[in-house]
């Protein structure tokens, strides 16, 4: 769901988000040196440039002490075991759902949504602290396996350890929910987190922390750290000997940190964006799809990056379907006011990756159904629908992050398939049929698939989060994100010593790897009958 965006011509950091120069014109933090330990930075308003708070460029050095501060947690950490740990998270929960109200109106002011968006985030941030800390122990309980004839005389299991200490790395889009989603889970299966947050939502990465802290008095404080600051403090993060990194940013920054990881092997999970199809079938309820689309591509300024960004409509359903779309847009505007339907474009210079898109689009033949150029402005951009877009052009191919939605008339659902695989991302997807929704979902290559949805997939934290291609690997959220910040460890037992039947020894009793031979001859020697016609 959360990403930065894979802006095509916007500069790279090397970790984290852009870096561009703030909203209200200040200048480039970015040329802030971080070799001077006192340098400070401002998270801005991204409508008016008002300052919302100063915050430290963490040094090489800070990063390393808040390192070692969760190093030296770690013991104390995975020693409470899982009711322990769970006590503290659903701690931490309670302690931000009755802040509530200063939550939301810190996600308006920094990141600059709507809100309505603000308290949706902060409804599925709480649900994935609560479902890591009351399914940790579950999932990763010790479990018993079989051990098989040839050893049958042993014991065998699989731990699940903590790797130690986490380093997460967050985008601006989704502040709480998207880091949440990798330190809950982190924190749950053991490990102490130092967390680096985007310099634009520095203030909501630093409120995650101090929120942990004062729900856990007796916590030692590094048990969930922040450090803040630009790409080269993510850099410092990747090399601070952490035991792994959890990432979501652009495809470029997301190769940039699997490089600076690889120098230490230093394990990664990467979450790197997408550029989501949506199908909708002749059989789909018209009403509903279009609706749903709509939502899936405009909330949040189309900043989200499971979000759709590609519709492909059967020919049978086209028509009422975008006329069903531009009612469903008719009254939705960004602007600055919670009440609005979305709104700023968060990052300096995203804007400017939209109009290009748009403009491309246009030029090669598409047509806006709504909107269109002149609907980018440089920090609201209203609806923007473009129908029969070339499918190699960048308004395709790319991840646009904004409110850019393009449709395409196809011939039937063989066709959207084919079309929807056709670009380097694999993150989520979303089909609209009564009938057939099952088996067009499993025909996607694609992480996730939402069936008569939108993004319901990110709602439910039981269900792992990702994708594959340039939308990265590894999986956050459920059973398989706990298990993202383990280690397992397998230990087998000698039960019961059975004289003369040893294998693992240079005195073996004669013949006995003959019998062996032979048992397992019988055991593996019969092929299955080959198919009937071969």
């Amino acid at each position: 769901m959360p990403d930065q965006p894979a802006a095509s011509g916007a500069p790279t950091p090397l970790v984290g988000a852009g870096t561009g120069a703030p909203p209200g014109g200040a200048a480039d933090p970015a040329a802030a040196t971080v070799s001077a330990p006192e340098a400070t930075f401002a998270s801005t308003n991204p409508v008016t440039g008002a300052v919302v708070g100063h915050f430290p460029v963490a040094s090489p050095q800070r990063v390393s002490a808040a390192v070692a501060a969760a190093r030296a947690a770690a013991p104390w950490w995975a020693g409470l075991g899982a009711a322990g740990r769970r006590e503290h998270l659903l701690r931490w929960a309670a302690h931000l759902a009755r802040h509530d109200g200063e939550l939301v109106e810190l996600l308006h002011a920094e990141n600059g949504k709507t809100a309505a968006d603000a308290r949706i985030e902060l409804l599925l941030t709480l649900e994935h602290i609560r479902w890591a800390a009351r399914n940790a122990g579950r999932v990763l309980r010790t479990r018993r396996v079989l051990p098989g004839p040839f050893l049958a005389n042993h014991t065998a299991r699989v731990e699940y350890r903590p790797l130690g200490v986490v380093g997460v790395i967050g985008p601006w889009n989704y502040p709480l929910l998207t880091p949440v989603g990798s330190i809950a889970y982190a924190l749950a299966a053991g490990n102490p987190v130092v967390f680096k947050p985007s310099e634009y939502t520095s203030a909501l990465g630093s409120r995650l922390a101090e929120a942990f802290a004062a729900a856990n008095p007796a916590a030692p404080t590094g048990v969930l750290g922040v450090v803040t600051g630009f790409g080269a403090t993510g850099a410092a993060l990747c090399a601070a000997g952490v035991d792994k990194i959890a990432f979501t940013g652009s495809v470029a920054s997301g190769r940039k940190v699997m490089a600076a990881c690889a120098q230490s092997l230093t394990p990664v999970v990467i979450e790197c964006g997408g550029k989501d199809p949506c199908i909708v079938a002749d059989d789909a309820d018209v009403v509903a799809a279009a609706h749903a689309a709509a939502w899936g591509a405009m909330s949040n300024a189309g900043q989200t990056c499971a979000g759709v960004e590609r519709i492909y409509v059967t020919a049978a359903v086209a028509e009422p379907f975008l006329a069903e779309l531009r009612r469903a847009l008719a009254g939705v505007r960004p602007g600055g006011e919670p009440d609005a339907s979305y709104g700023p474009m968060t990052m300096p210079g995203q804007a400017a990756v939209v109009r290009r898109h748009v403009a491309d689009a246009l030029a090669r033949g598409a047509t806006a159904l709504l909107g269109g150029v002149e609907a980018v402005g440089g920090t609201f951009i209203s609806p923007i629908v473009l129908v029969d877009v070339p499918e190699d052009s960048p308004a395709v191919q790319e991840e646009t992050f904004g409110p850019v939605v393009t449709v395409r008339t196809v011939a039937d659902v063989d066709e959207a398939v084919a079309l929807a695989n056709g670009t380097p991302y694999a993150l989520g997807a979303t089909v609209f049929s009564r009938r057939r929704g099952d088996e067009i979902a499993r025909r996607l290559d694609a992480g996730m698939v939402s069936v008569n949805a939108v993004l319901s997939f990110a709602g439910i934290p039981a269900l792992p989060f990702g994708g594959s291609g340039e939308s990265g690997f590894g999986r956050v959220h459920g059973a398989e994100g706990l298990r993202e910040f383990v280690r397992p460890r397998s230990v087998a037992t000698l039960r019961l010593r059975l004289p003369g039947t040893t294998l693992t020894a240079f005195q073996r009793p004669p013949g006995l790897l003959a019998a062996v031979s032979w048992a397992a001859r019988r055991r593996h020697g019969r092929a299955p009958a080959a198919p009937p016609g071969r």
